[in-house]
C-alpha cells in the first residue's frame, strides 16, 4: 500500500504531512513511557522484522499479492507509540533508499500504514484481550483479529485521502470497494505473520510481548479434586534477563527473509498497484525521486544476478533499518531517563 508520488496532490499531501508529523511527535512523547528495559532494546529488531517480511510479497487473488503492513505486529510486541515510529522509520528508508513509496506522498504513507494501522489494532486489541480468558492463546487470537481489521481500515483510509486529493476522476465507490475487498484478503495474511510472530515470542519470552503484560493468568493444580492458584513465583529482575537470545534470533531471522526467502516473493503487484491499475487511480503517477538510487526497487545497481541483487539489498536493509531504529529508540529511551534522573527528582521535590 505503498502510496507513489503523483497519486494524490500537493495540498492534500502536505495536511497529510502535517498529521503524519504530529503523530510521530506524539508518538515520541508517548514511546518514552513503553520503552523500558524490556522494550527498547528489541524496538530497533521490530523495525528491521517489519522491513524484511514486506518484502515476502504472498499471492491473494486475481493476479494480486500483499504484505505486511506492521503496524499490529509493532504496537502488540513493543506498544502502539513505538510501534508508530517502527513503521515510520521503515516507511522512510524504504522511500529514500529503495525508491518505495513516493516522497511527496511519505506524509500519506506514515498516516496510513503506520497510523491508522496501530491506532486501529492496538484499539481492537486491547478490547478483546479484556474479554477473552486471560492465557496466552487469547493474546494470540486477538493479535489475529486486530491484525485482521486493521489492514481495510488502512485501504479505507487511503480511499478517503483518494477521495479529498485525488488526481484522477474516478468513481469512488467502486475504488473503495475494490480496495477494501482485496485488502481483506491480504488482511488475513498479514494476520497469520501476527499471530505467529506474536505467539512465538510468547512462547520464549512472554516478558517481552508489550501487550500481554499482566495479562497472564496464574497456572492452577488441582488439589483434592479442586482447581488452586500455584504459588507466585519469585520475580526475575528484568535487567537479568538477557535479551541477547532473542535479539540475535530475530536478526538471524530477518537477515534470512530479506536476503534469501524474498527471492520467491510473488511478483504480481500488489493491492494498491492493482486497484490503481484497474481504476486507472494511477493516470497521473510520477517517477520517484530515488528512481536513480544505487538500491532501488531492492536491488543492487550494476549486479546482473537478480538472486544476489536482491537478497544483497535485503541485507542492507534489514542492516540500515536495524541501526536507525535503534538509533531512534536509543534516543527517546535516553530521554525518559534524563528526565527521571534523581537528580531532577530531587530538583522537582
Amino acid at each position: 500500500m505503498h502510496v507513489p508520488d503523483g497519486f494524490i496532490n500537493a495540498p492534500v499531501s502536505v495536511g497529510a504531512g502535517v498529521v503524519a508529523a504530529a503523530a510521530v511527535a506524539v508518538s515520541l512523547r508517548g514511546a518514552r513511557r513503553e520503552l523500558d528495559e524490556r522494550t527498547a532494546p528489541l524496538a530497533g529488531l521490530v523495525a528491521a522484522f517489519i522491513f524484511a517480511v514486506q518484502m515476502l510479497n504472498f499471492p491473494v487473488a486475481a493476479g494480486t499479492s500483499g504484505h505486511l503492513l506492521g503496524g499490529a505486529l509493532a504496537a502488540i510486541l513493543v506498544g502502539p507509540f513505538t510501534g508508530v515510529l517502527c513503521v515510520s522509520v521503515v516507511l522512510l528508508m524504504q522511500g529514500i533508499l529503495f525508491a518505495d513509496g513516493g516522497l511527496t506522498a511519505l506524509g500519506v504513507n506514515i498516516t496510513v500504514m503506520a497510523v491508522v494501522t496501530t491506532v486501529v489494532a492496538y484499539t481492537v486489541f486491547r478490547g478483546l484481550v479484556k474479554l477473552l480468558p486471560k492465557k496466552r492463546r487469547s493474546i494470540t487470537v486477538s493479535a489475529f483479529v486486530a491484525a485482521v481489521l486493521s489492514v481495510p481500515a488502512a485501504a479505507a483510509a487511503f480511499t478517503l485521502v483518494y477521495a479529498i486529493g485525488g488526481t484522477t476522476d474516478v468513481p469512488i465507490g467502486q475504488v473503495l470497494t475494490a480496495m477494501v475487498g482485496v485488502h481483506v484478503l491480504i488482511g488475513i495474511g498479514e494476520a497469520a505473520i501476527t499471530a505467529l510472530t506474536v505467539g512465538a515470542v510468547i512462547a520464549v519470552r512472554p516478558d517481552l510481548v508489550y501487550g500481554a503484560r499482566g495479562l497472564t493468568a496464574p497456572l492452577k493444580l488441582r488439589v483434592g479434586g479442586e482447581l488452586v492458584d500455584t504459588p507466585a513465583a519469585e520475580p526475575v529482575p528484568v535487567a537479568a534477563r538477557s535479551h541477547r537470545t532473542v535479539w540475535l534470533a530475530g536478526l538471524a531471522a530477518s537477515l534470512a527473509l530479506a536476503g534469501f526467502v524474498s527471492f520467491y516473493a510473488s511478483a504480481n503487484p500488489d493491492g494498491l498497484e492493482k486497484v490503481a491499475a484497474d481504476k486507472g487511480i494511477d493516470a497521473k503517477a510520477e517517477d520517484h525521486a530515488a528512481a536513480d538510487s544505487p538500491l532501488a526497487d531492492y536491488g543492487i545497481e550494476g549486479l546482473t544476478d537478480s538472486r544476489i541483487s536482491g537478497g544483497l539489498a535485503g541485507v542492507i536493509g534489514v542492516g540500515v533499518t536495524v541501526v536507525a531504529g535503534t538509533g531512534v529508540f536509543w534516543a527517546v529511551r535516553k530521554r525518559r531517563t534524563a528526565e527521571t534522573s534523581p537528580s531532577q527528582v530531587g530538583e522537582s521535590v
